[in-house]
């Protein structure tokens, strides 16, 4: 199976990779497709698996991307349980582990991110939990029940989220962040504070500027997490979520240009034009920002798995799209859009205190980059409009409530 010649294969099965087997179809691919993913399952969504998924509230199928009968019907191979090791692109195949080699005419990585790991002694302990797949997801469910202990290090998203489920469980939540504030890379301070408050209301204990000095414990189980000031949280679990890093060492042996991920256009190419990257292993650039960036998102894995197979079929590339991101905590719906480069000033619609409200971030002449959203999604859905159209808003009005979000978008 080494002759290519119009074949696709796709290095991931992830989001990414499972959204572009089924848009190079849908563009009219009639050649080969074959998918190579190292998990034991066809492609799933990860959104829930730190929400609805630890919380017993959705089945296996109800996660799938698209039903195994999909896969069938449109002859697209997945390679379940395969890896893929090397790339030749002089010869353009790639070997599996397993000495498989696979040529082809395009190549899709989507190979995705990797987790950090905590670099402190006592990780060995068990159990030391991450949340990056389904099998990670199902070790957090078999130690979570009503009175169990867990400390979180790491207060981004997914170790909110976390927290928000295990509190619902009946666990108690600890969350230790090394910054002076919650989400501090990703969110602004009027956000930060809000989940904040928010969570200890809940009854998360939160620990910030906080750093950890080593996991403590006996008889090889963890029994508490020791800080930088030598106090010492008790724990029965310690989940990790200190972030993650591209999945581009594959394409850095192929030697692919690589930077924060592996480097591609607008697009979806890369350094050899036979070969795209998508979804969070790639580095991408944003016109609207003037910058390469790379981001995990579910949004950021389906567009650029639309502009590939574009691309791969001879379409028109879509229009660089507005980033968008989410995330359900208790009774949050956090919803951002945009990216807060170059902002001048922030401007906050509505009443944190009532749990309502959006910020917008505004460059120096009024131009709206990004909004976040908690519990108001028009606000949400107006911004991520003003963003693209690059709506110059006048931030009084912006402010005032009473001002209806319609007459700002003209």
């Amino acid at each position: 199976m080494t002759d290519g010649a119009g074949r696709v294969v796709i290095v991931g099965a992830g989001h990414a990779g499972g959204s572009a087997a089924a848009f190079l179809r849908q563009f009219g691919w009639a050649g080969e497709i074959v998918m190579i993913g190292t998990e034991t399952l066809m492609p799933y969504q990860r959104p829930p698996l730190s929400k609805a998924w630890l919380k017993g509230l959705v089945a296996h199928a109800d996660l799938e991307l698209r039903p195994p009968t999909f896969y069938q019907t449109n002859h697209i191979d997945v390679r379940v349980g395969a890896t893929a090791a090397a790339i030749d692109r002089a010869q353009r195949t790639v070997t599996q582990a397993d000495g498989t080699v696979v040529g082809y005419e395009r190549m899709i990585l989507a190979t995705g991110s990797r987790l950090r790991r905590l670099a402190v002694p006592g990780v060995e302990l068990s159990p030391i939990l991450e949340l990056r797949d389904i099998a990670d997801a199902d070790k957090i469910k078999g130690v979570l029940r009503p009175g169990q202990r867990l400390v979180i290090v790491g207060g981004g998203y997914v170790g909110l989220e976390v927290a928000a489920s295990a509190i619902a469980i009946g666990a108690t939540v600890t969350v230790i962040e090394r910054e002076a504030r919650l989400l501090a890379r990703v969110a602004s301070a009027a956000l930060s504070e809000h989940v904040l408050a928010h969570h200890r209301t809940k009854g998360v204990t939160i620990e910030l500027a906080a750093s950890v000095a080593a996991i403590e414990g006996a008889a090889g189980k963890v029994a508490g997490v020791r800080l930088a000031d030598g106090r010492t949280i008790a724990a029965d679990a310690v989940l990790v979520g200190i972030g993650a890093a591209a999945n581009d060492g594959l394409a850095r042996a192929a030697g692919l240009v690589c930077a924060d991920g592996i480097k591609v256009d607008a697009a979806a190419r890369t350094s050899d034009p036979h070969i795209y990257a998508i979804g969070d292993c790639s580095c991408r650039p944003f016109t609207l920002y003037w910058r390469d960036v790379r981001l995990e998102s579910v949004g950021n894995a389906v567009e650029q798995a639309k502009q590939a197979a574009s691309d791969i079929c001879g379409k028109p590339v879509p229009l660089a799209e507005v980033p968008w991101f989410w995330s359900d905590q208790f009774d949050m719906r956090l919803q951002m859009a945009g990216l807060a480069f170059d902002v001048a000033d922030t401007v906050v619609r509505g009443a944190p205190n009532d749990g309502k409200f959006a910020v917008f971030h505004l460059k120096d002449d009024g131009c709206v980059q990004a909004v976040e959203a908690v519990n108001m999604t028009p606000e949400y859905m107006a911004g991520r409009v003003m963003i693209g159209k690059r709506t110059v808003v006048d931030a009084v009005r912006l402010a005032d409530v009473t001002v209806p979000i319609k007459q700002l978008m003209a």
